[in-house]
């Protein structure tokens, strides 16, 4: 890959990097060398030119119009040390002037690369891993996480579709987990800053994709499976094993997982580790699940869910979720039981929690951007039906009057769920208005036009609008509402871009929701996000 968008955020690096001779790299994954390694040493890896620094050896994979290896002259003159590649890409980087490393499969070895380069393995000393994974739910239980590690005190990391967080200091997100070399360096950057746990988000594809391999989990969550991401699986049976290796005794200690879905009874027989499992029978499939753990919920309001959590031994505790709905206090029990897994002692869990409120931000997960006069706004990163479905539950019970909804779809991305998208949507609100999201290289229209189809077939009856661009539809939308009211914007969560034909255009819903608002009357809170447009 020879270059990234101008403006995605950096990748990190450690302070210090390693110096590692070229000659052992080789060795360590089963590597012949075509040219001279003597006195070659490499002090980072990396699959993109735009990334490199002097000194690292990039790793050149195919890809599915290039092959990586085209652009080895690139990396030469940007200061690489050496070449990692297949046998085609040996002749492709032939002539540069670096020695190269065949391996069989340049993509499924990084993970052990970067792990022996960057000295953060199965066997290194490095803080205390927390993986989640799961269709819906993942970004919300790191959040909630790491929130809680602060409440105790601890030196914290974090890496999820929003955020990488650096004992304190916030970077946007590329990918929900980062590619397995750039994972390593933030796991070798997060050792020398003292950070004593680190909750990470694990996708399927980072799974499928080698993203985490050559890291070994302390604990690893699973908080459901529901109907997303066929644009990469076959099916749903497919989908399901990608998220099983996460359980296997070479990638996790131990596991808690949810019985909320289905899928949850599934990856407990699967599991090579030791698990527990926990239920919130207010949103679980079959509510009698026998579970170690339970969450009931107290009380729903617009500031937060009251949940208690029960578990083995007469424990429990009170606490509060600062956001709406059972399905994330179904969330932050998972978060709760998996430090309790991970050596936090339940009596310090409950002197921080019991009573009081989990002090977390969860950006663009149901994020109230209204103020406390006028309807409320709720900007969400969901794009699933079972998101949807749950979401604007949420909102219901805590709204007295109407509940509009807006929404869009990926372009480029699962087009199976379109239909049942729409159909959740409509079947969940009085008012709803499809939009635009990310139409990367697809025709907005037809998107738009799958997306009203299925809520019709759904509710014929119903109020469906269209309305584009997003930023008109959000102005419509309050114009709708009042006092009482409320508007659920689903999709573009904490993003600050749009992506339209392969550009990333600056875009925050937050922004343009808070506007909106301020531009009919209503008083807003003063932002807590990065505001991507001039005033």
């Amino acid at each position: 890959m020879p270059t990234d968008a101008p403006n995605l955020p950096p990748v990190l690096r450690p302070e210090n990097p390693p110096r590692r001779a070229l000659d052992e790299l080789a060795a360590h994954v089963g590597g012949r060398i075509v040219g001279d390694p003597d006195g070659v040493t490499v002090t980072g890896i990396t699959l993109a030119t735009a990334d490199l620094r002097p000194g690292e050896a990039f790793v050149a994979v195919r890809g599915a119009a290039r092959h990586g290896a085209e652009f080895a002259r690139v990396a030469a003159e940007t200061g690489a040390a050496a070449i990692v590649t297949d046998a085609a890409g040996v002749e492709l980087a032939a002539g540069v002037g670096l020695p190269v490393v065949v391996v069989d499969d340049p993509r499924a070895s990084l993970g052990e690369l970067s792990a022996w380069v960057y000295g953060t393995g199965r066997d290194d000393r490095l803080p205390l891993l927390l993986a989640t994974t799961g269709t819906n739910g993942k970004t919300s239980v790191s959040h909630l996480i790491e929130g809680i590690l602060g409440q105790l005190g601890a030196v914290t990391g974090l890496s999820s579709t929003a955020e990488r967080h650096i004992a304190g200091e916030v970077i946007v997100s590329r990918l929900t987990t980062p590619e397995a070399s750039e994972f390593h360096a933030l796991l070798a950057l997060m050792r020398e800053r003292g950070v004593e746990a680190v909750a990470v988000e694990v996708s399927a594809q980072a799974l499928t994709r080698h993203r985490v391999d050559g890291v070994m989990f302390d604990v690893a969550g699973f908080t459901n499976l529901t109907h997303d991401h066929l644009d990469d699986y076959r099916d749903m049976a497919e989908y399901f094993e990608a998220k099983v290796p996460l359980f296997r005794a070479d990638r996790s200690r131990r596991g808690v997982v949810c019985l909320d879905s289905a899928a949850g009874a599934d990856i407990v027989a699967r599991s090579e580790v030791p698990v527990v499992t926990i239920v919130t029978p207010a949103i679980a499939h079959d509510p009698a699940s026998a579970a170690d753990w339970r969450v009931e919920i107290l009380d729903e309001r617009q500031d937060g869910t009251e949940f208690r959590l029960v578990g083995p031994e007469g424990r429990s505790l009170t606490t509060t979720v600062p956001v709406i709905g059972p399905h994330m206090a179904a969330n932050a029990g998972l978060a709760i039981v998996m430090l309790l897994e991970g050596g936090y002692a339940w009596d310090v869990l409950v002197s921080a929690l019991d009573g009081g409120r989990i002090e977390a931000h969860l950006p663009g997960r149901t994020q109230r951007v209204s103020g406390d006069e006028g309807p409320a706004v709720y900007v969400d990163f969901g794009h699933s039906p079972d998101a949807f479905e749950k979401t604007l539950a949420a909102v219901r019970r805590v709204t007295p009057g109407t509940v509009v909804m807006v929404f869009g779809a990926d372009g480029d991305r699962d087009k199976t769920k379109r239909h049942d998208m729409g159909a959740t949507a409509v079947l969940g609100s009085d008012i709803l208005i499809v939009t635009d999201h990310h139409p990367r290289f697809e025709d907005p229209d037809t998107i738009r036009a799958t997306l009203i189809e299925g809520a019709r077939r759904a509710r014929p009856d119903a109020d469906v609008r269209e309305c584009s661009p997003p930023e008109r539809a959000i102005v419509e939308a309050v114009s709708l509402v009042g006092d009482g009211d409320a508007i659920l914007w689903a999709g573009p969560g904490h993003q600050d871009y749009r992506d339209i034909r392969g550009v990333r255009t600056p875009y925050s819903a937050r922004e343009l929701a808070r506007r909106a608002l301020h531009d009919a009357g209503w008083p807003v809170p003063e932002p807590s996000w990065a505001v991507p447009y001039p005033d």
